[in-house]
């Protein structure tokens, strides 16, 4: 278990670490028309993401505890034979949802409020659609047989190879060749299609080489017997919720993605491709970046959520309500001063990954950083709900959420303009956690002055760490009359982000806050840094 985490954190490092680095070239190279290319990249995968989920429902993760399940049994040929079925189906799948996302693509693209270059774009990640789903159910038979090398490979090389072809592609269509944005942004979305083409090759060559295409194409006689339809309708509505609430980031997005342009075009007198800029200004250009802090908190709070499972089957309330304290404490150690940090220091991080920010621009990164902590709060608060059998409660609260959105969208847009769509998902979102949260205190009666004494110190660290991060990045602006060189935006942001997270974690070290929340990893940690 040991090793496969390890194989699999490294992959999440280096493919977060590649989602977001190669924005800063890859804008580069689309000037002067960097704003509306990612206005482009994104409304595509919007649309994408969703049609990604669709045809996956929670099958990956159902063929790995189902693998593991007939592995236990010592019945491994009705693992072969449930993943040949499988993947048939997925494939099946893949291909119808692909058709629909090709042909639907013209009227997807309108509703988006986007240009007819919106409809290569949704086409070229229908063949994406094609393989992902096939490959799912790959990468979930090695989970099931805990071999994580391969499944961890398999997502680096797909992210490595997604990149290159992005970058390549864009570097040769706009310094060599017709300088066509629109035709460059649709070969980087084809990127997703290529990657996931060298996923699956590093998968079948894994396959071939533990000799398990053979036995899946030609599984020997089962002791069990598989229904494949009872399964498959189990899977779905045992995945539904885990698969929907961990999708409601993404359909908020695309709620944005789908009313903004169009509502804001019969309200103002702005141009279309000045409302694609604004929404670049708040959702495309935003995300690269909010959506790592949201990523890496999420990953931390999954953690402890197979021991709220455990402990709350067992009926052992005291560790129930131990562990949720924990992890509210434990997400807010890291996404408050994160979130802070990004807010101090939004205009460098913004100059090193776009350009130099007009004021309209900071305000929405800003706006998008603080609203962050909520967004990330309430999702972590349903994962919670759902580790404490409470799915059917989180699913409510994500309908109601939901709905209030809806509900307050066009008028949010109409009164606030292009802060609309980030103030409507902020009121849903603030209802939905105070829904979430008190019903999480009713299921584990979790003690909320523990939470709010750690939340308190973690506040005051915060604090201290704000002002300290304030100072130095007041005095390196003094000293580089604030340059909007990136070189000078980078090193700014090396030294101001390094002390603030040193000095962060020196007062946590002193406070005895990383023993607290990181045991023996803690008093390693503060060794190494001699604190």
């Amino acid at each position: 278990m040991v090793t496969g985490t390890a194989w699999l954190s490294l992959a999440n490092i280096i493919s977060r670490l590649l989602g977001a680095v190669y924005i800063i070239p890859w804008y580069a190279l689309m000037a002067p028309y960097g704003d509306r290319a990612n206005t482009l990249y994104a409304m595509g995968y919007n649309v994408y993401a969703l049609f990604l989920l669709l045809s996956t429902i929670g099958i990956p993760v159902a063929v790995a505890k189902e693998v593991a399940r007939y592995n236990a049994l010592d019945d491994e040929n009705m693992a072969y034979r449930l993943v040949r079925q499988m993947l048939v189906f997925m494939a099946a799948l893949g291909v119808l949802m692909a058709i629909i996302l090709y042909f639907a693509s013209p009227a997807l693209a309108a509703a988006s409020g986007g240009t007819k270059a919106l409809i290569p774009v949704m086409r070229s990640l229908a063949l994406a659609i094609l393989i992902l789903p096939f490959m799912s159910v790959i990468r979930g038979y090695f989970q099931g047989l805990n071999e994580m090398k391969a499944f961890a490979v398999s997502q680096i090389y797909e992210q490595i190879v997604r990149v290159v072809w992005m970058l390549v592609t864009a570097f040769v269509i706009m310094k060599l060749g017709s300088k066509n944005w629109q035709s460059a942004v649709t070969e980087s979305t084809t990127a997703a299609f290529i990657g996931a083409i060298a996923s699956t090759i590093v998968l079948i060559v894994y396959l071939v080489r533990e000799g398990h295409v053979q036995k899946i194409l030609f599984p020997g006689p089962s002791v069990s017997k598989l229904k494949p339809i009872p399964l498959l309708v189990q899977t779905i509505i045992a995945a539904l919720p885990f698969v929907v609430t961990g999708s409601a980031i993404q359909i908020f997005k695309l709620i944005d993605q789908m009313t903004f342009v169009n509502v804001m075009l019969k309200i103002t007198s702005f141009p279309k491709a000045q409302l694609n800029d604004f929404f670049a200004y708040f959702s495309a250009n935003t995300d690269k970046i909010t959506m790592i802090l949201i990523a890496v908190a999420l990953t931390l709070g999954d953690v402890g959520l197979p021991l709220i499972t455990a402990a709350f089957t067992k009926r052992h309330k005291k560790e129930v309500a131990y562990l949720i304290s924990y992890n509210l404490q434990f997400f807010t150690a890291f996404m408050l001063p994160a979130v802070m940090g990004v807010v101090i220091l939004a205009k460098p991080i913004y100059t090193l990954f776009y350009t130099v920010p007009n004021a309209l621009q900071i305000q929405l990164f800003v706006y998008a950083a603080l609203q962050s902590f909520i967004l990330t709060l309430l999702a972590l608060a349903w994962l919670f709900l759902q580790a404490m059998q409470h799915s059917r409660d989180a699913m409510r609260y994500f309908i109601i959420t939901l709905v209030i959105k809806v509900i307050i969208q066009v008028p949010c847009i109409f009164i606030f303009h292009t802060f609309g769509p980030l103030m409507a998902t902020t009121i849903a979102f603030l209802v939905g956690t105070y829904l979430s949260m008190k019903k999480i205190k009713q299921v584990s009666h979790y003690k909320t002055q523990t939470v709010w004494r750690g939340v308190f110190a973690i506040g005051m660290l915060t604090s201290i760490m704000v002002l300290f991060v304030m100072l130095i990045y007041t005095l390196l602006q003094l000293i580089f009359r604030d340059s909007p060189s990136k070189l000078i935006a980078l090193i700014t942001l090396v030294i101001s982000g390094g002390a603030g997270f040193y000095l962060y974690v020196w007062c946590a070290a002193k406070l005895g806050l990383l023993e607290k929340f990181m045991g023996e990893r803690g008093t390693s940690l503060r060794r190494k840094l001699h604190l």
